[in-house]
């Protein structure tokens, strides 16, 4: 990790998907997971997240996806020896390339950012109001201001991170490139299911 470039990131497969703009609180105990982290915090760098393809969090290196989302440290602690209490904050969408796995266990890769949303006017005041009466519910604090209620990317990454719907729904929210259509799909999802409630 220390000859790193910048097109070149630790992988932590995991059983969710991270969105821009999203936070993930993680526990780190795994010895492969515990090196990545100090190379993190010591270079200031991010890692990115996958969702799991194939395999399990912990043990055998899992298959990732191909397209995740750079996720960057912005709270640590060490509440006893060996173990990291993260809170990170997903940053940028990327894909891929290549990948290989260390000794011990943790997979590199060569990634390719992907770009940036421009902000653009929600299409879909329904996705916009469930937000809000989301919020309202289950309170601010699970998510940190500023709220962009008109940035239809934004809504849109926290209704998918929040709806009741399996992962591989989310995984297709975060491979839309096109933030309408993103909240096209996902109102469709809100008129199928009726009154949503949020994902504990």
């Amino acid at each position: 990790m220390n000859t790193a470039t910048d097109n070149q990131v630790a992988i932590f497969p995991l059983n969710t998907v991270l969105f821009p703009g999203g936070r993930l609180p993680l526990r780190i105990f795994e010895q492969r997971y515990i090196e990545m982290t100090k190379q993190c915090i010591a270079n200031n760098r991010p890692f990115g997240v996958c969702q799991i393809k194939e395999g399990r969090e912990t043990g055998t290196p899992a298959v990732p996806e191909a397209v995740g989302c750079l996720a960057s440290i912005i709270e640590w602690d060490m509440p006893q020896l060996g173990v990291f209490e993260l809170k990170t904050e997903g940053t940028q969408r990327f894909r891929i390339m290549h990948s290989e796995v260390a000794r011990n266990g943790l997979i590199t890769a060569t990634i390719e950012t992907l770009p940036q949303e421009e902000p653009s006017v929600p299409s879909s005041a329904l996705c916009a109001e469930v937000l809000k009466a989301i919020i309202d519910k289950i309170g601010s604090v699970h998510f940190p201001a500023p709220h962009h209620f008109d940035d239809a990317s934004w809504i849109g990454y926290r209704l998918a991170e929040i709806l009741p719907i399996d992962r591989d729904t989310r995984q297709r929210m975060l491979l839309l490139s096109d933030p309408a259509e993103r909240l096209s799909q996902l109102e469709q999802l809100l008129n199928e299911q009726g009154a949503p409630q949020a994902r504990r």
